[in-house]
């Protein structure tokens, strides 16, 4: 158990960073997952569109830390190369 006050307060500031950062995670998965979706239905538009909606939302997790930068670059160049395929 944290005995200093400062060790108290970075369990709290950790709580409350786990929970933003979960959030986070959470929100560039809910956009990866529209892709991968709109990449099975065949509709090369939609697909489009949503690659173009779940760059920026990777990018600004490897901005903020919560994902690896070599993740979101395999994942993005993954769907890109679907989408390449689906002409």
């Amino acid at each position: 158990m944290a005995n200093t006050p400062q060790a108290k307060k970075r369990i709290r500031r950790n709580a409350r960073r786990a929970d933003v950062n979960g959030a986070r995670v959470s929100r560039i998965r809910t956009f990866v997952k529209k892709a991968e979706s709109a990449l099975e239905s065949g509709d090369k538009s939609a697909a489009e569109s949503a690659l173009k909606a779940m760059q920026p939302e990777l990018a600004r997790g490897v901005a903020k830390g919560v994902v690896h930068k070599n993740t979101a670059a395999r994942k993005f160049s993954r769907l890109t190369k679907r989408l390449a395929a689906l002409a």
